[in-house]
């Protein structure tokens, strides 16, 4: 019989020297993927999604190429992989990011792949270009962790979505916030923020409801499930939501639980859902959408 899975402590603090630089060594990746993939609404086509392994980029084009780069976090090595059964392999441990960025740079050329990237990261506080980054932090077990929570939620993210039967993103994880997520829309435009630069003039231009995992970062230095709707409706704030551990976060903006609480309870998946349910049930109906519109039937 197969045993529930455990959800391990994830302090933000422990291991966030490896955090900061395993997500820009992604980033590398990420602007690869940026550069040569067609636009689909919401940055989608930027996205990488989670395996039994790890990550991927999923296919990739290049010319009269195809190809795709996988993130192994059990062996802890980035592989490169042609449709003509090429494959080139990355060290993520024991690496620079600067070194990273080199060293995938040339596996690409190695295999007929020449892409110029921006190598300023995105989405990020102090951003310093890959090429010149030389943090090197990599605590394979965190990142074992920390993959494991995701590959989890994955699949709750997953349950969640599976009756919605309006236009929704796939369960999908973006390299610029570091967070996996999902949206839901319902059908309306929206303005992006005042002064939203290019990511969120095309990411924010309808109406939609998020949820995701993020680590956190420096300034909220804590793992958190979350969720918002946008544009968010007057008094939002003052929504009753589940569980009695869930809140809005002025700061962020957000309905948020943290993962420490989700660790802490006798029924994690549990109030996993009740937070993603109660949160969109509460926030849509403020914000007048006609959720019972957008309710699809479920083969048995």
């Amino acid at each position: 019989m197969q045993k529930e899975f455990q959800w391990q402590p994830l302090p933000y603090n422990e291991w966030k020297d490896t955090l900061t630089a395993l997500h820009m060594k992604m980033q590398v990746v990420g602007k690869i993927k940026l550069e040569l993939t067609t636009f689909i609404n919401q940055w989608w086509n930027t996205a990488f999604y989670l395996n039994a392994r790890g990550m991927t980029t999923g296919l990739i084009p290049y010319k009269d190429k195809i190809f795709e780069v996988n993130f192994d976090f059990i062996e802890h090595k980035c592989f490169v992989r042609t449709e003509n059964s090429e494959v080139k392999e990355v060290h993520l441990m024991q690496c620079s990011v600067a070194e990273f960025y080199k060293e995938f740079m040339d596996a690409l050329l190695s295999l007929g792949i020449n892409v110029t990237i921006n190598t300023l990261p995105a989405e990020v506080q102090n951003p310093v270009p890959c090429d010149i980054d030389e943090r090197a932090f990599y605590d394979k077990d965190y990142v074992h962790r920390w993959w494991k929570i995701l590959l989890h939620s994955n699949i709750i993210f997953e349950r969640f979505r599976h009756t919605f039967r309006g236009k929704s993103s796939p369960v999908h994880f973006f390299w610029g916030g570091f967070d996996l997520a999902h949206t839901r829309f319902n059908g309306k435009p929206a303005s992006p923020p005042d002064k939203a630069g290019i990511i969120m003039k095309y990411a924010e231009n309808e109406e939609n409801f998020s949820i995701g995992f993020w680590p956190g970062n420096e300034t909220f230095p804590k793992a958190i499930f979350y969720s918002y709707l946008y544009p968010a409706p007057i008094s939002i704030e003052s929504l009753k939501i589940n569980p009695n551990a869930a809140s809005f976060n002025t700061a962020l903006g957000e309905f948020i639980l943290e993962y420490e609480e989700v660790c802490k309870s006798a029924t994690p998946e549990k109030m996993i859902i009740d937070f993603l349910n109660s949160t969109y049930e509460e926030s849509a109906k403020l914000a007048e959408w006609d959720i019972k519109s957008f309710e699809g039937p479920v083969p048995v």
